[in-house]
This record gives structure tokens, C-alpha cells and sequence, in this order.
């Protein structure tokens, strides 16, 4: 027996239409899915960038919040003359709204 030869003796195709089309076929299976892979990479990298830029976002809106209150915080606890004299004023307007309206003993409001 000879190698190329079918069952009958016959010679087999190695060149017809229908392997031209399976290899053809496989091919574009083979094209689509990468494409879709892509397609699927080209969506992760957009949402990765999306969120990406939306973290950024809420961290640095963070930072800024946390140096904020950290300046408020060490402006608050100066010593500076500005900010005791600034204290005392908030001080005495505090005082004054505590301060009943009338004196004790005075007629009561009709």
C-alpha cells in the first residue's frame, strides 16, 4: 500500500474546492474572534480609563479636602497676634449671644 492512495486504489485529492473553503472558513473564524477580542480589549481599556479619571477625581478631591482642614486646624491653634485677637472678638460676639434680651426682674413682654 502506498501513501496518497484510498481504500479502492484510487489516487486521494489533496487540491479540490472543499478544503479551499474549510481553510477559508476556519480563517474567518479565526479573524472574527480575535476581532471580538479586540473589541473586548478596546472596551476594558475605555472603561479602565473611564474609572481611572473618576478616581482621580475623588482622590484629589480628598487630598484638597484633607490639607484644607489640616491648614484650618494649624491656623486655629496659631498664636499669631491676628488670629488671638480674631479669637477673642469670636469670643466677645459669643458672649454677647448668650445674653438674655432683658434684665432679670424687668416686666415680662406682652
Amino acid at each position: 500500500m502506498q501513501w496518497g492512495t484510498g481504500i479502492e486504489g484510487k489516487k486521494m485529492k489533496t487540491k479540490d474546492k472543499s478544503r479551499k473553503w474549510m481553510w477559508g472558513f476556519l480563517a474567518a473564524v479565526v479573524a472574527l474572534q480575535a476581532y471580538f477580542v479586540w473589541e473586548i480589549l478596546a472596551a476594558f481599556a475605555l472603561f479602565f480609563v473611564g474609572f481611572a479619571a473618576i478616581a482621580a477625581v475623588i482622590g484629589s478631591l480628598y487630598m484638597m479636602h484633607r490639607v484644607w482642614a489640616t491648614a484650618v486646624e494649624r491656623l486655629a491653634n496659631s498664636q499669631h497676634p491676628v488670629m488671638v485677637a480674631t479669637r477673642q472678638g469670636i469670643d466677645s460676639v459669643e458672649d454677647l449671644a448668650r445674653r438674655p434680651f432683658r434684665r432679670p426682674g424687668s416686666a415680662p413682654a406682652r
